[in-house]
């Protein structure tokens, strides 16, 4: 009974993510969990990027997806690069909301353990490093979205793109 009601809420969670509006998606939500913030709570259930996983790649001319859609127009996009960028932006999105929605599924762990001291220190291995490598799985999906977009794009599109960005 507790893992359906566990699965359940989990379910909860993920529809009221995906039902939310553009408008809402800028709402902090409240954390359900004492360990996560608002601000990193909100970031999971809607797929944003809090701590700028993408980085090593863009600072190194390895654009993302979303950019180069962003600025599909500016960047003269043929009809088979849109279409290969909106799959690959549209994968990218359920795989970062998939990927929040296990990590506080962790973290909730993490916390229940702690709080009904039902630990042993084989289980607190077990998910402090699950955490990392969900965090893990999550910055490499990012950073192989941005790997694909360069080799879609022409050296002179993710100049462009760089340029529109004013980063160097």
């Amino acid at each position: 009974m507790k893992n359906f009601l566990f699965v359940f809420f989990i379910l909860m969670i993920f529809i009221k993510a995906n039902a939310q509006s553009p408008a809402d998606s800028a709402t902090i939500k409240k954390s359900t969990l004492k360990t996560l913030t608002d601000e990193e709570y909100t970031a999971l259930l809607n797929g944003s990027d809090l701590y700028h996983m993408s980085l090593a790649a863009e600072l190194n001319h390895f654009p993302s997806p979303e950019k180069a859609l962003k600025y599909k127009k500016e960047l003269d996009l043929s009809p088979q690069q849109l279409t290969k960028f909106t799959a690959i932006v549209k994968e990218l999105h359920r795989k970062i909301l998939e990927m929040g929605l296990i990590i506080i599924r962790n973290e909730r762990t993490l916390d229940s353990i702690f709080k009904y001291n039902r630990l042993d220190n084989g289980t607190l291995i077990f998910y402090a490093n699950r955490y990392g490598l969900y965090q893990g799985e999550l910055r490499n999906v990012i950073l192989q979205s941005c790997l694909v977009t360069k080799n879609l794009l022409t050296p002179q599109q993710v100049r462009k793109i760089e340029s529109l960005e004013k980063r160097n």
